[in-house]
């Protein structure tokens, strides 16, 4: 029994939870070195992070309208890092512990190299199970014709403890100087790179020392990137008769551009609808539109970033470029703050990002559309309380919200359409979306929408066409005549009807627009290179004259430098078009894996379904079912579930 104590105790839990969890703000150019920023503030491992996105980033086009990635990072309350008493007594946190337990073995190693007239020992210590150095082996390698003399208790004394990463003296040899190892510093001509090629010592010969590698670089001018690491490495384990990158000038590192964060959501895709056990959408709380009153903040310019110098080898500067700043992105009914980087809604409204700028379009209440309204063509949102009757039209550039039914009219917005009831067209009626299209039903309707259609009751002889998904998840959810077309997928109960009757069509996996617009920018392309080969043609015949006659007259200097000002807005032209035509083919590529058909129900006899136009005409009736296309034709397969997560409902909607 779960009694007002269990709650309290509960509660209480829950609080000394919570108050672990911390998060930072961070911004990046991607989404892994926000995660990476993070693991280093957080002092953790990106796998004990969870983070939840603030503002998507965007790689932009060309360079172009490049956005951040702007997250909310936690750090899980479960893996925080918390200090225990280790196996040995010494304090060390939980995090630590796991990695000693986790740690890869590792064998120890050692070193004998002749500096000058000594022998010199460095040994390297094993780490976890890793085997130990032998004394046998050290000595085995000190058993050579030019040794005079070592120190054997010294070297089982070291072989034993270590070193310290450092050389040690053990004995000496006879030392032959005309025997040494020799080696040359090479810098690259962009004063970028040192390397050191060393020729290997003979027998009696002394090896290569740090020291004088340092000295070779300061006697050549080297003042800076000199690498203590790379140049021990080398002595370590030379790499004879090749060069070794010894010392690396300081790069310059870039500023950051200037961006804009935004205080509301701008990604369309988080704003859903919930339906009620009614079957109805009720959209009372009017979620769907992001409020804002007068003065409130509603985006923020985050300043550029100086870039930081770099230094040759030499010593020489390296310039760095500056972050570059932009402009606010204004647009109608906002102002900027007196800091000079922060937008405030001018008038009280609803917040949207319009053509990449922040605009607060108010919102226009009518009780329907009608004989007293007449048709309504409005720059914001518009929410019709009642019907929109027979004849009477809705433009918007906002959102449209019907709560009663749409008759024969039109309705078209650039956001999304919410018609509570449902739309009975009679052949006439028309809806156009921007966004997405919410209805109960749908009758004898033309609908054209841009990204989903929602529909909890029917679809019933009418011709929809959406370029993401079109869901029928109510209780009937039936697809009955007409031509339904999605770009991603078609989720319904039932297709079709018993005993055939007027024919349905459901298509999917296609996009007609990309495809078109392809054609278009090939056959712009063809155009340019045939173009281009005209223009090259001409250059030539002019560039040759003016080698043969060492000058042209001004009339054709001036027709030379317009012919490859032509030639270069062409080739400028041939790279947007490549842009442009990468992306549709990654689109047409994604919708490969895309196109499905779910039929939770039954697909009657008659139905035609085309998966990217293969056809598949049902002949006998078929039970929970999908469809997909696979090696040239549609296939069918168990019904599966498809993840609506991106449309689904918010809270507050009943």
């Amino acid at each position: 029994m779960i009694t007002l104590d269990t709650i309290r105790k509960d509660l209480a839990g829950f609080l000394e939870k919570d108050k672990e969890i911390k998060f930072i703000e961070v911004r990046a150019d991607t989404l892994d070195e926000a995660l990476a920023d993070a693991a280093v503030q957080f002092d953790t491992r990106v796998a004990n992070l969870e983070y939840e996105v603030i503002e998507r980033g965007f790689d932009g086009f060309l360079g172009i309208a490049k956005k951040p990635w702007y997250l909310k990072i936690y750090q899980n309350p479960d893996v925080v890092k918390k200090v225990v008493v280790g196996k040995n007594g010494e304090v060390i946190d939980s995090e630590e512990e796991e990695n000693v337990e986790k740690i890869i073995s590792r064998d120890g190693d050692f070193f004998i190299h002749h500096f000058g007239t000594e022998i010199m020992l460095k040994v390297i210590l094993p780490l976890g199970e890793g085997k130990a150095v032998t004394e046998d082996s050290v000595l085995e390698t000190l058993n050579r014709p030019d040794t005079k003399s070592f120190d054997e208790q010294l070297v089982r004394s070291l072989v034993k403890n270590g070193t310290n990463d450092t050389y040690a003296a053990i004995g000496e040899y006879n030392h032959d100087p005309s025997a040494d190892a020799i080696f040359v510093i090479d810098i690259s001509s962009d004063e970028l790179k040192a390397t050191a090629t060393i020729n290997p010592p003979s027998l009696a010969g002394a090896d290569i020392t740090p020291e004088q590698i340092k000295q070779a670089l300061n006697q050549q001018g080297v003042v800076a990137g000199i690498s203590d690491e790379k140049i021990q490495a080398l002595v370590d384990k030379p790499s004879y008769n090749e060069p070794v990158v010894v010392a690396e000038a300081v790069l310059p590192v870039d500023g950051k551009d200037a961006y804009i964060t935004y205080n509301f959501e701008t990604d369309r895709s988080k704003i859903r609808a919930k339906q009620a056990a009614n079957g109805q959408v009720d959209f009372k709380e009017l979620n769907l539109i992001q409020n804002v009153v007068e003065g409130q903040p509603l985006a923020q310019k985050v300043l550029a970033q100086q870039g930081k110098a770099g230094k040759t080898l030499y010593g020489r500067y390296l310039e760095a470029k500056n972050g570059r700043d932009i402009q606010l992105p204004l647009g109608k009914n906002v102002r900027v703050d007196s800091d000079g980087r922060t937008i405030l809604a001018a008038a009280n409204g609803q917040v949207l990002l319009i053509n990449d700028k922040v605009c607060v379009e108010p919102i226009m209440e009518v009780d329907g559309v009608n004989i007293k309204t007449r048709n309504i063509t409005f720059l914001g949102t518009v929410i019709v309380k009642g019907a929109v009757e027979d004849g009477f039209n809705v433009k918007a550039s906002g959102n449209i919200e019907v709560s009663g039914t749409v008759g024969k009219c039109t309705l078209e917005s650039d956001g999304d359409i919410i018609v509570s009831s449902g739309v009975i067209g009679r052949d006439e009626g028309k809806i156009i979306c921007g966004g997405s299209l919410w209805a109960k039903f749908i009758q004898n309707t033309t609908v054209q929408v841009e990204e989903n259609v929602i529909v909890t009751d029917s679809i019933m002889n009418s011709e929809v066409s959406a370029q993401k998904k079109i869901i029928l998840n109510g209780k009937r959810a039936q697809i009955t005549g007409g031509n339904v077309f999605a770009t991603e997928c078609v989720l319904a109960k039932n297709i079709g009807s018993e005993g055939g009757g007027t024919e349905t069509v459901v298509s999917v996996g296609f996009d007609p627009r990309a495809k078109k617009r392809l054609e278009e920018l090939l056959e712009m392309q063809n155009n340019n290179v045939k173009l281009l080969d005209d223009l090259e043609l001409n250059i030539a015949t002019l560039e040759n004259m003016k080698k043969v006659r060492k000058s042209l007259p001004k009339e054709k200097e001036e027709s030379l430098i317009n012919l490859n000002e032509q030639k270069n807005e062409i080739l400028e032209e041939n790279v947007q078009y490549n842009a442009e035509i990468e992306k549709i083919q990654a689109r047409l590529r994604e919708l490969k894996n895309i196109g499905k058909v779910y039929v939770a129900g039954t697909v009657y006899s008659g139905v035609k379904i085309y998966v990217r136009d293969e056809k598949d005409e049902v002949r006998a009736d078929a039970k929970s079912v999908t469809f997909f296309y696979e090696n040239g034709f549609v296939r069918r397969g168990k019904y599966e579930q498809p993840n609506l997560e991106d449309i689904k409902g918010p809270e507050g909607y009943s």
